[in-house]
């Protein structure tokens, strides 16, 4: 077995401790657009050990979504409520996504947010805003 599927399969056994409690955070639906379809864990910031911080439970298609696939701004705009919860892998996270979006709504809808001005610079930089 190789070191990295092994730091791998150990990484998801952690997120996997998580998942009852992110799940009752949650309410047992999608912490971006409130599907009750296809909850998985979406880690946030895989570089650092995960933690109900970096952790977010989304259906299917936020989580693609997450992990880059592109959308429609009609597809967009009901994700931008969560820009407001508290939890940083759920408003940031979201943020990182509406930042990919060319229309001036979803840019400020990100600068009305509770995010951190830091953080809103730099996701509105690594966009190209």
């Amino acid at each position: 077995m190789s070191k990295g599927y092994q730091t791998k399969k150990v990484r998801q056994e952690t997120i996997s401790v998580f998942g009852k409690s992110v799940g009752k955070r949650a309410g047992f639906q999608c912490e971006w657009c409130g599907s009750k379809e296809d909850l998985r864990l979406w880690d946030y910031k895989p570089e650092i050990a995960p933690n109900m911080e970096t952790l977010a439970l989304l259906c299917g298609r936020c989580h693609d979504l997450a992990n880059g696939r592109h959308a429609g701004s009609d597809e967009l705009r009901h994700l931008r409520n969560a820009l407001w919860n508290s939890t940083p892998s759920v408003a940031e996270g979201v943020a990182r996504v509406l930042a990919r979006c060319p229309e001036k709504w979803a840019r400020a809808a990100i600068g009305d947010s509770y995010i951190s001005d830091s953080v809103k610079d730099e996701i509105l930089r690594q966009a190209g805003h």
